[in-house]
């Protein structure tokens, strides 16, 4: 069930992908924006930092979190299974709260650019016109 996945967002140019689950602590990238496809079972996740907002995901969603955007499991089904992945030339990093002072986090965020395509939909995809 990860293919399907893997090729799209390879297709359209958020190659760098990998298969796992969600981790079960708060941790966020700063450096890229991330892709996470739901191949199997399904997940709690919290979105937004430790003050965000849980919703359930399931085999088949699509999330897109924009560079700086917190994110955690807080529950899942055993068979759970992600695809994730960045878009291409991403430099990714992974951070946790308070592991990285909040001027630079900002600073790094900021020069993160609007991707150039929608991982599942390609160049004319909503993820380009809704970031635009």
């Amino acid at each position: 069930p990860a293919v399907p996945f893997e090729r799209a967002f390879a297709r359209n140019g958020w190659p760098d992908g990998w298969r796992n689950g969600i981790y079960p602590f708060v941790h966020f990238h700063t450096t890229a924006h991330e892709v996470l496809g739901i191949a199997r079972g399904r997940a709690t996740v919290q979105f937004g930092g430790a003050r965000g907002q849980a919703v359930t995901v399931e085999a088949g969603d699509v999330v897109v979190l924009p560079a700086g955007t917190g994110h955690q499991r807080l529950e899942s089904s055993p068979d759970l299974l992600v695809v994730g992945a960045y878009p291409k030339n991403a430099r990714v990093d992974q951070h946790r709260p308070g592991g990285l002072d909040h001027a630079t986090a900002v600073a790094n965020i900021a020069k993160v650019p609007v991707p150039d395509s929608d991982p599942v939909h390609g160049a004319a995809g909503p993820l380009v016109e809704l970031w635009a």
